[in-house]
Order: C-alpha cells, then structure tokens, then sequence
C-alpha cells in the first residue's frame, strides 16, 4: 500500500501506462485506482486516451489484465457502430495525416458490395479506395490497417520492401493481419452438423 495522502484519502491514483503487450490499445492508457471501488471495472475514451477504473488493492497482473479485457470490450462495441462513406474518407485523410505526413490523399473512399475476395482495393492513377463491406462490423484498428494498406499504395503501388517499411508504422499491422487472416481460416471451416445445438 503506497503512502501517498491521496491514495489515503481515497481519491483515485492516476497511473499512465504502456500498452499491453497483445497491442489492445489505442492511444494513451490512463488507469486510475480508487479505495472506494471495490470490485468493478470499467473504461471510457477521453479523446485519444483511454482511462481504466479499477479498485486500488489490485496487482499489477491483475491491472494488466483488465486493462487489456477493458481495451478489447471498448474495440467491440466501438466496431458495432458502422462508418459512412464520408466518416471513412475523414478517416483516411486523418490516417495519412498521422502515419504518412499526409502524402497519401485519395481522391474517393468508399465501402462497396462487390469485393468479396478481397478486404480493399486502390486504383493510384484514379486515386480510388474502395474497402469491401465484409470488413463492416470489425475492429476500428483493423479497419484503420486495410485503410492505411491502400493509402499506402497511393505512395507505393507493389507490395515490396519500400510498401512494407511504410506500414511499419502503424503499430497494430500484426495484429490486424493476425485478424484478417483468422476471418478467412474461419471461412473455411466446414459446418459440422449439430455444431450449434441442432
């Protein structure tokens, strides 16, 4: 038990803290520590940070794990709510705006019906994004990842080394990769009668 007086006198500690390592966050993390919370949880997004309440006798394993089980619960419920075709372009604009010092500007972004074997596609001489609408419903990282994929090829349009270094800075491409790549593994997955209690 720390002897700071505001720890004392019950008011919340304030803690910054590094993300995870399973890269739940976004933004800073805020985790606050109250005497008076005894046993719930909870976390909200104040602009780019993210502020975790949790009780002040937890451990430090204790706090890192809801801390990252409160990062995923936020993910999903921010990915229910689905982006319009206006709301992705300023996504994108902010995007190359924070990864690729705004160099990326594509000229339209949208969702579309017809990519089905794909998550998104770029047109660099037309400057058109479009992202397929299975990706509606997913995690806002890994929609901002196939979003940053494409920006990317407006700067460089392979997939070599120079394409690569680009989205090295966005610290969840592995992730969202890891993501992406399980949706399709699950894809293949057969139907096993009775699976679901039939």
């Amino acid at each position: 038990m720390s002897a700071d007086p505001l720890h004392r006198a019950g008011a919340p500690q304030r803690t910054p803290t590094n993300p995870p390592p399973n890269g739940s966050a976004t933004g800073a993390i805020e985790v606050r520590r109250s005497t008076r919370r005894r046993r719930t949880v909870s976390a909200y997004r104040e602009g780019d940070r993210t502020v975790v309440l949790i009780p002040a006798r937890m451990s430090e394993a204790e706090e890192q794990r809801w801390v990252s089980v409160m990062l995923d619960k936020l993910a999903a419920q921010e990915s229910k709510r689905v982006l319009g075709d206006a709301e992705l372009a300023e996504r994108a604009e902010r995007l190359s705006n924070q990864y690729f010092d705004g160099r990326a500007r594509p000229v339209s972004v949208r969702w579309v019906t017809n990519q089905n074997t794909r998550w998104g596609s770029c047109t660099p001489s037309e400057g058109s994004i479009r992202l397929s609408h299975r990706l509606q419903g997913m995690p806002e990282y890994v929609v901002d990842y196939v979003l940053l994929h494409e920006l990317a090829h407006l700067l460089v349009p392979g997939h070599g080394p120079r394409f690569w270094r680009l989205l090295e800075a966005y610290p969840r491409t592995e992730r969202a990769r890891g993501y992406l790549e399980g949706v399709v593994a699950a894809d293949r997955l057969p139907h096993v009668p009775g699976a679901r209690g039939e």
